[in-house]
């Protein structure tokens, strides 16, 4: 096997990568928040006020931030800090 040289990764393969990262990180994040509603299911009644509107707010701030992995958008991969989610 010969190893890797500066030439031999192309702009192509780095940004399937970066793709490949999102969509794992878009899935894990999915699979939380079903964590999370399955959990918080039947526990609404008995929490105390405003438990359930953080509950909701943690959701969906959780799916905006998923489905903006792959939305193309400037800022809107792994780690960026203009996501500017307000599920309010």
């Amino acid at each position: 096997m010969s190893a890797l040289r500066p030439g031999d990764i192309t702009d192509e393969m780095i940004q399937a990568m970066n793709a490949a990262k999102r969509q794992g990180l878009q899935k894990d994040l999915r699979a939380l928040a079903a964590n999370i509603r399955a959990d918080a299911e039947g526990r609404y009644d008995s929490a105390e006020p405003g438990w359930r509107s953080g509950v909701e707010w943690a959701l969906l701030w959780i799916e905006n931030t998923a489905s903006q992995l792959t939305e193309g958008r400037p800022g809107a991969g792994a780690g960026g800090r203009d996501q500017g989610v307000s599920p309010e």
